[in-house]
């Protein structure tokens, strides 16, 4: 007597097909499952049955010799596929995999798709009058529950979908990729057969039913298969998946627009889905302060289902749900409505998969280090605030910090919410991705622990790097990840690219990096000792050549070059502040020296007068600035030289380059000097008026680039009458009531962290402003 065969053609991820698959298996009674997916899976499908498994999960396969190569099968609880794994698991029945061995898959070449519709759906949706597909497969499909009624047969709509699927092949043809996976699918069912299997079921894609119903002969599908390449030895396992992967119709996603509203529609127990969805919509909303009440509730609910019989419906699908909820809990608001789509139509679930699951070393050591810091994979985003002064967050800084690394961006720095210069301070913006699962894998090669991966991916990335300024930024991620076995080697590549780079902008690039490391470095307590020899001897070649560097550049060039410049400053004043043991010694640092009087040539060179001649004037201005900021110059200096670019004889492009890099970063110096004010003014209204335009530009670039108080008080300044050096008039100051004024130095003094003995130093200070 021959086996009997049901084929079960289901849209994968739909919760109507999943409850159709659930009620047809009961009724089947089948002693081995088919299901479509890779056999290689056939050894770990067991472990759906565990306690500690929990969809959204997906099966991983990955080349071993090039683990790039990856593919994921998704399941969630309403994936009819999943429904089937768990009726066959928890009755102790055979469950087999009957799709193309991802040996062969994962290494076949990928044709373009021709013949096969994209959207079958999409087309049986159009054959019926329909132009909305989605919404045509959940009135026929997913808004229907189980014909519970005696003597209902739960085969009828599967014999529907066949028969429609039957006259959708006969119209487009097929793809020669799918004719080769399903030649494989019969060759795994004549398999069952012979295993002497009574009834065989197989839940399959709606599109590969025609073909399996009909039998082709065994030398037809075998020389199908001859075609497919080589086996490759492949390695598969169970992995988290997320809902919002699920979502994406990119990269591993399933394509699926809302599986959190699909998953509480194949979850909800009583007859009033809808009701319990608006309920929790409204508990969102309220946590997220928006008014919302019971009212709402009842009235959403009632709004979604005369919505859905004016559509004629079955029942209120997610469109009629969405607009109850924009137009009753959000006021008409897309933006609220923006958020209940974000957390329950498509949601942040994330599955769990049991210890026992095969992975790799490099992934039980990132599930150890999770456990052991606290720190659990989300896929809802969440901010993580770090204090390294303390061990906890400093490993777990470690951690993220190798793991990106790694290629593995589970956290990602963020700007800290509190207002803070230390650097013992952190924040990251965490989420977990499925696909990190690919990364782990690529990442075991170097090692089977974090530190020891990350260590061996950081000396290798160095090896193959050109460019001085990624080399000097991987250092600093060796530093912020405390890999010591990894800087020696970095440090040695980067000391011989240093030594053979004559681009002074490269060395500019290069050395803030090498700086904040060192900084960072003493936070963590790590040994910056070589990385101070390599940045005190790229400081000294960029003295050497920078003022060379500077001359002849055209506009681009000079606004580049003048941000290597800020960044070199900023870089040596860090450097000049030395380590903490040697914060405590008086001496003058000869490099800060060397950069002042550096800064003093540039300033002093003459403008550009032509192509490759000169130095322009934004630098010399920026020069400038630098050096009286530093206390290097005193204002009369800095005002004479400002008068003299000012002059007459100076182009009046020239000067307001110049004008642009002196004020760069701040221009309250015009408020507290008022002769500089003046000197400005007398040049501004002296350019002649064909100049004016060509100057135009480069002066609202510069006053934009001023705090807003500033550019007020400049204006009200220049419009109150002509500026020269005498100080702008104020109102006459109030005699000093020395009694109100003493009763605020105990509350200053405490503020300011001084012994009372500081309160007379305090008193001290209006009396010679007095009598000045």
């Amino acid at each position: 007597m021959g086996a009997e065969v049901t084929l079960l053609g289901v849209r994968h991820h739909g919760p109507g097909s999943a409850r159709a698959v659930g009620a047809a298996l009961a009724q089947l009674q089948p002693d081995v499952v088919l299901i479509e997916g890779p056999p290689e899976a056939d050894g770990i499908v067991a472990l759906a049955g565990e306690k500690d498994m929990a969809p959204p999960v997906a099966l991983l396969a990955h080349v071993v010799d090039d683990p790039a190569k990856a593919a994921f099968w998704p399941f969630a609880a309403f994936s009819p596929e999943w429904v089937a794994i768990r009726y066959a698991v928890e009755r102790e029945l055979p469950v087999r995999f009957i799709d193309l061995p991802a040996s062969q898959s994962l290494v076949a070449v990928q044709e373009p798709d021709s013949g096969a519709p994209k959207d079958p759906i999409g087309a049986l949706a159009e054959a019926a009058g329909h132009d909305d597909a989605e919404r045509w497969w959940e009135d026929v499909v997913e808004h229907r529950t189980p014909d519970t009624e005696a003597g209902a047969d739960a085969l009828a709509p599967f014999a529907a979908v066949a028969e429609a699927m039957t006259a959708l092949r006969e119209l487009d043809g097929n793809n020669r990729r799918d004719e080769l996976r399903e030649a494989y699918m019969r060759q795994q069912v004549r398999a069952a057969r012979r295993a002497g299997h009574a009834r065989i079921a197989v839940v399959c894609g709606a599109w590969h039913v025609p073909a399996l119903a009909s039998m082709p002969t065994v030398a037809h599908d075998r020389a199908l298969l001859a075609e497919l390449p080589k086996k490759v030895r492949t390695e598969i396992t169970w992995v988290p998946w997320t809902h919002r992967r699920l979502s994406q119709h990119t990269g591993y996603g399933a394509g699926i627009d809302s599986p959190g509203w699909y998953h509480h529609l194949f979850t909800s127990t009583d007859d009033e889905p809808l009701a319990r969805w608006l309920t929790k919509a409204a508990a969102l909303l309220r946590a997220e302060d928006h008014p919302v009440s019971s009212a709402h509730v009842i009235e959403a609910v009632r709004l979604a289902r005369t919505l859905g019989v004016m559509r004629g419906r079955p029942l209120a699908g997610l469109t009629e749900t969405l607009d109850a909820v924009r137009s009753v809990m959000c006021d008409g608001s897309d933006v609220a409505l923006a958020l209940v789509h974000d957390r329950l139509v498509v949601g942040d679930a994330l599955g769990e998969v049991p210890e026992s699951a095969p992975a790799v070393p490099l992934q039980r050591d990132i599930v150890r280090l999770q456990r052991s810091l606290r720190l659990k994979p989300e896929a809802a985003e969440r901010e993580l605030a770090l204090d390294l002064r303390k061990e906890l967050d400093t490993s777990r800084s470690l951690l993220l910090h190798r793991l990106r690394l790694l290629g593995i961006a589970w956290g990602t720095p963020s700007r800290s919410a509190v207002n803070s210069t230390g650097t013992f301070r952190e924040s990251w913006r965490l989420r977990w991705d499925p696909e990190f699962a690919v990364r782990i894998v690529e990442a075991a090669q170097w090692g089977s622990t974090v530190e020891d991966a990350a260590t061996g991916k950081a000396v290798e990335t160095a090896l193959a790097t050109r460019e001085l300024s990624e080399l000097t930024g991987l250092a600093e991620r060796c530093l912020l990840a405390g890999l010591p076995a990894a800087l020696p080697p970095v440090m040695r590549v980067l000391a011989d690219r240093a030594a053979l780079d004559t681009d002074v902008a490269q060395l500019a690039r290069a050395l803030p990096a090498l700086v904040r490391a060192l900084r960072y470095g003493d936070v963590r307590g790590t040994d910056g000792s070589a990385l101070d020899g390599v940045a005190r001897g790229l400081a000294e070649r960029i003295c050497v050549g920078l003022p060379p560097a500077c001359t002849g550049l055209d506009a681009d060039g000079a606004t580049a070059m003048r941000a290597h410049v800020d960044g070199v400053h900023a870089a040596i004043t860090l450097l000049e502040q030395g380590t903490p043991s040697e914060q405590g010694t008086e001496a003058a640092d000869p490099l800060a020296d060397r950069w002042a009087a550096t800064l003093q040539s540039l300033a002093r060179r003459e403008p550009s007068a032509g192509p490759a001649t000169g130095v322009p004037g934004l630098l010399r201005g920026r020069a400038v600035r630098l050096l009286l900021d530093d206390g290097r110059l005193d204002s009369e200096e800095a005002g004479r030289r400002l008068g003299l670019v000012l002059s007459m004889a100076s182009a009046p492009a020239d000067a307001a380059g110049w004008v642009e890099g002196f004020l760069a970063g701040g221009g309250a110096l015009l408020l507290h000097d008022p002769r500089l004010l003046g000197l400005l003014d007398e040049w501004l209204t002296g350019v002649p008026g064909e100049v004016f335009t060509d100057v135009l530009p480069l002066l609202r670039r510069t006053f934009s680039g001023l705090e807003a108080g500033v550019r007020r008080t400049v204006g009200e300044r220049v419009a109150a009458g002509p500026l020269g050096a005498a100080a702008v008039p104020t109102a006459p100051a109030t005699a000093l009531d020395q009694v109100r004024a003493d009763a605020v130095l105990p509350t200053l003094t405490l503020l300011l962290g001084l012994p009372a003995a500081g309160s007379a130093r305090i008193h001290r200070q209006p009396d010679r402003r007095s009598a000045s």
